[in-house]
């Protein structure tokens, strides 16, 4: 199986212990992963969110390193835990 392609934006909100990483959500491409990431920011008032592209074979469990699009308002950019 070739190499998949997924666009994925995750929303950040405040907690009562700084930041967390929401629930990611699926793109069909760049240009609506950026968009997402964008709206969530400004007019649903997150955080923050980063739109974020990363490649994978999940016939033999190989997972690419992820690559950051475009971020916008405050993020984690390490060690993301998710919101509960």
């Amino acid at each position: 199986m070739a190499e998949i392609i997924q666009f994925v934006v995750v929303p950040f909100d405040y907690e009562d212990n700084g930041i967390v990483a929401g629930e990611p959500i699926d793109c069909p491409n760049p240009a609506a992963a950026i968009q997402t990431a964008q709206n969530l920011w400004k007019t649903f008032g997150h955080a923050g969110a980063t739109a974020l592209v990363r490649t994978s074979d999940l016939e033999i469990g190989k997972f690419g390193q992820m690559q950051i699009l475009r971020q916008f308002g405050q993020v984690l950019n390490e060690g993301w835990s998710r919101a509960s």
